[in-house]
């Protein structure tokens, strides 16, 4: 076998094949799309389907979030430890089955407990998905292509959040238009992603790289890879790269439970159709991913050529920026707010890919699964409760204030990001010069 293989300026890692790589793109391209549209799908099932008041849609959304988090919570850790076991492309197909399920099912709920219930196939499919995800992501590229691989796949995440939401986010209206009634427009929207999601598991059966990075007699017992996850964060980058994961994972979901959410219930109250109203407050979510779709190629050859957590500093900055400027705006459809939604894009994107680049320069070989669970568990935990504390605030408060939350978390992890730089570069002179 000849290696290591390139596609363009990648250089992969060695016994990785291009068909590896080129399966890893495509699941890459669905993965975090068929993840956000939830949301977006759900606010149409509370508000068409159940016929939940406008008032309640905020505290129900982050509810449902805390509990699909509580259950990510319990399992990111055996998923690791199941990827370092048994392969990572296990976990990545039934991750996509479990998605498929749940939108198989999320139409026919006659209330909110039947989503809570359903929200159990998403959790798992979450973990599963971002799991895998993640770890691939380290797995793959070569180490001095890490930034650049990093970017391409936060690149298709992008692409695929934009498509995916915006062609299933216009189904609705483009079906009503036709005639189709306002409920079987929301079956054939949820019944067509679900379609999409099984398909995705048999291209990810079929291409993804079989086995483990580490041969059978290098393999950590199971209970050293439990514990690794938590001793791997005595390095302090890791240690960073976990606080990193509790706001950044965050950032994405929080723009896709409450962005579209503002947006959605803001032209409600403004008087506009259902479809209507869905299809703006999906725009307001594609702005955001269009901008972090376009500004992951600058970002991902930064972050190569600097130091990884100077690169994190940087990110969170810009994540900060971003999050704390929806402060400008009154209501959503305010032409300030396309800046302000360019704004949220560059900063979740940034975030993504900083915290993914440096603890893929971190996570040991061997263990790597598992400390990428502990990582997802810290942005579980991140979603968690800024989901639940932001859905109340959402209503009761104003809808800018998860962004807020978000913003000021983003602010403190710069300072974290540059007190890490300068106890590593202390630590670096003490083993040089003893």
């Amino acid at each position: 076998m000849h290696g290591p293989f390139k596609i363009g300026p990648i250089e992969l890692a060695p016994s990785i094949q291009p068909y590896h790589a080129w399966t890893f793109f495509y699941a890459a391209f669905f993965s975090i799309g068929m993840i956000t549209f939830l949301s977006i799908g759900q606010t149409y099932i509370l508000n068409v389907h159940l016929g939940i008041p406008v008032s309640e849609q905020g505290a129900i959304s982050g509810d449902l979030v805390f509990w699909t988090e509580l259950v990510t919570l319990l399992f990111f850790i055996p998923a690791g430890i199941l990827m370092d076991r048994i392969g990572r492309k296990q976990v990545y197909v039934a991750g996509f089955v479990l998605m498929g399920i749940t939108y198989a099912l999320y139409p026919f709920a006659s209330s909110v407990n039947d989503l809570l219930l359903f929200r159990i196939f998403y959790a798992l499919a979450i973990v599963a998905i971002a799991g895998a995800l993640s770890t691939v992501l380290v797995d793959y590229p070569a180490e001095n292509s890490r930034g650049k691989m990093v970017a391409v796949i936060g690149l298709l995440n992008g692409l695929g959040i934009v498509i995916t939401n915006q062609f299933f986010g216009s189904l609705p209206e483009l079906l009503t238009s036709r005639g189709m009634g306002k409920i079987e427009a929301g079956f054939v929207t949820h019944l067509s992603i679900a379609t999409l999601a099984t398909i995705t598991a048999l291209v990810c059966a079929a291409g993804l790289k079989k086995g483990i990075p580490v041969n059978s007699r290098a393999r950590p017992p199971l209970k050293e890879l439990f514990k690794s996850g938590f001793t791997a964060a005595k390095n302090p980058k890791i240690l960073l790269s976990y606080s990193a994961a509790f706001i950044a994972r965050g950032d994405q979901s929080i723009n896709g439970t409450f962005l579209s959410l503002w947006g959605i219930t803001a032209g409600l109250a403004m008087g506009m159709e259902s479809g209507e109203a869905f299809r703006k407050g999906t725009t307001i979510f594609i702005i955001t991913q269009v901008a972090a779709l376009l500004w992951a190629p600058f970002i991902g050859p930064i972050i190569d050529r600097i130091n990884r957590v100077s690169a994190l500093a940087l990110c969170m900055f810009l994540a900060m920026i971003g999050n704390l400027s929806v402060l400008l705006l009154d209501n959503p459809f305010e032409p300030i707010g396309y800046l302000v939604f360019i704004l949220l894009g560059i900063g979740q994107i940034s975030v993504f890919l900083g915290a993914q680049s440096l603890i893929g320069q971190e996570a040991p070989r061997a263990t790597r699964g598992s400390v990428l669970g502990a990582f997802n568990i810290s942005g579980a935990i991140g979603i968690l409760i800024i989901a639940s504390t932001g859905g109340r605030l959402f209503d009761g408060m104003s809808p800018k204030a998860p962004f807020v939350i978000v913003g000021i978390i983003n602010a403190l992890l710069v300072f974290y990001s540059i007190y890490v730089r300068k106890l590593t570069a202390a630590q670096r002179k003490t083993v040089n010069h003893p």
